[in-house]
């Protein structure tokens, strides 16, 4: 469906050298003119995103990208928007022309199997110079599947359809639970959904309108109030919820007002599981009771917006944290796609819900971030530590919990 968020698509990344015909094969899998197609060489500048249904895959993301061989300073500044679009791919296809595969491929191919991304090799133009045998045998030596195509004429585009479908991972569309595997069919699980000025006018938040349907999908009913109604609520149930489900910001007040032996978490909890490795963010979390005055702490936004008054991520967190380390502490936000390559100067990083991007994208981050000895975190899981109620948020998820009360005891 095309009212399918984009972090939930998969994500398929065009890549190659300039003038290889990336762009028209994007045009030629969806089917109409969505990128500029001219003989000049560096038409693509940043990358282009079309979404489509692509049976039987669903919902997909084609990204169109800049030429991999660019040149001068503006070039570089485009192979640096293809290199970060490679991050946010499920999969990747390579376009090679008749001039074969050389170097530039070769550290395509070497950039997506680093980042376990399955590859197709895609032969453009094959209407006019074949592949050469030395390329086939290397690629089926490699175990590389690959495919030429024309696509001008259209000649191969269902057959590399076909190989999309057998390429694709199988977790790469397929999102984990957001609550649903924690409740059995039957289940009552109420959702604390505060109105301010972060709620947008007339509707839910993505995370909101997710664990309702979540909920639905289980077979269980899902009960919503504001977190002022929380508490005379719970005492009118004739019931004993399940789950209760509280926004971040009113994790205290919830919490205070949930019973001990009802589970309680918040959303942004449940979609730092969805999106990423909940167990390495609840480990990362331990670092804000080390964080000093004078630290550095990168606040990563995956999408662009305007701030608000009282902002979560650039007002609310960074007040929170100074408060929690006693004293002043410097931030710098990394907001959209922009995420550094060195981490080494942050004492911290903490992750937005991820809501805009896929799952790939936050694992990815997470694993640079490991790789570089930085603990990071969410939104969500700050909070709930800074808050004082990690512990009671993180009670659902075992893993987590011991991960997080493991690495505070490791200091």
């Amino acid at each position: 469906m095309l009212s399918t968020p984009k972090g939930m698509r998969l994500a398929i990344g065009v890549f190659g050298r300039r003038n290889v015909g990336k762009s028209s094969l994007v045009n030629a899998l969806v089917g109409q003119d969505v990128s500029i197609v001219s003989p000049y060489a560096g038409t693509t500048t940043d990358p282009v995103e079309k979404s489509m249904e692509l049976a039987p895959l669903g919902p997909v993301t084609l990204i169109d990208t800049a030429g991999i061989d660019d040149d001068g300073d503006l070039g570089r500044q485009r192979i640096a928007r293809t290199e970060a679009a490679l991050g946010r791919t499920d999969l990747g296809l390579v376009v090679v022309d008749g001039a074969g595969i050389g170097p530039d491929e070769e550290k395509l191919f070497a950039d997506l199997n680093d980042k376990e991304t399955p590859v197709v090799v895609v032969f453009n133009k094959a209407d006019v110079d074949a592949p050469r045998p030395a390329d086939i045998a290397r690629l089926q030596e490699a175990g590389l599947p690959y495919v030429a195509v024309s696509a001008a004429t259209g000649s191969g585009i269902p057959k590399l359809r076909e190989a999309i479908l057998a390429a694709a991972p199988e977790t790469g569309f397929e999102a984990p639970y957001l609550l649903g595997d924690l409740i059995h069919p039957g289940a009552l699980v109420v959702l604390v959904v505060p109105i301010d000025l972060g709620a947008p006018k007339g509707r839910l938040i993505l995370p909101q309108v997710m664990a309702i349907r979540d909920i639905l999908d289980a077979d269980a009913s899902s009960l919503v109030v504001k977190e002022r109604e929380l508490g005379e609520t719970l005492a009118s149930l004739g019931r004993r919820p399940d789950l209760v489900v509280c926004d971040s910001q009113v994790v205290l007040k919830a919490a205070a007002d949930t019973p001990d032996d009802v589970p309680l978490t918040t959303f942004s909890i449940l979609m730092a599981r969805h999106k990423g490795d909940l167990v390495a963010f609840a480990r990362g979390a331990a670092a804000i009771d080390h964080l000093k005055p004078g630290a550095r702490v990168l606040v990563a936004e995956a999408c662009s917006h305007h701030s608000m008054a009282d902002d979560i991520g650039r007002v609310k967190i960074p007040r929170w944290l100074r408060q929690y380390a006693g004293g002043d502490i410097e931030f710098e936000q990394a907001a959209g796609r922009d995420f550094p390559e060195d981490l080494s100067p942050y004492s911290l990083i903490v992750q937005c819900g991820g809501c805009m991007v896929n799952r790939k994208q936050v694992l990815l981050r997470q694993r640079r971030a490991a790789e570089q000895g930085v603990p990071m975190t969410n939104y969500g899981v700050t909070i709930s530590r800074v808050q004082g109620v990690l512990p009671r948020a993180l009670q659902v998820f075992p893993a987590a919990l011991e991960a997080f009360e493991a690495a505070r005891r490791g200091g």
